[in-house]
């Protein structure tokens, strides 16, 4: 009986998400200025994508994710200032 690599990874609670393919997801949509809901469906649910960026906006980790891409980036002496222009403070909800 072979593994099926195509299947995810279980967790506790459900698959394991893909976490870089939501962050790749997430510059997609901010690199194109496209609408959530036209993220590709090869990233996941659009809606689970745009979910994921709320929470991680929230709790800082998009912030923290960007400082790490950018020193990267400074790094290699390859910094492209359009990973600046990311907001990365939470949408405000709808009134």
């Amino acid at each position: 009986m072979g593994v099926d690599r195509a299947a995810p990874a279980a967790g506790a609670f459900g698959p394991i998400p893909d976490l870089c393919s939501y962050f790749n997801a997430v510059m997609w949509r901010f690199r194109t200025g496209s609408p959530w809901r036209d993220v590709p469906e090869s990233y996941g649910s659009w809606s689970t994508i745009y979910d994921r960026f709320r929470m991680w906006a929230r709790d800082e980790v998009f912030q923290a994710l960007m400082d790490a891409v950018i020193a990267e980036a400074a790094v290699r002496d390859d910094v492209d200032l359009i990973l600046v222009s990311v907001i990365t403070s939470p949408p405000r909800p709808f009134p």
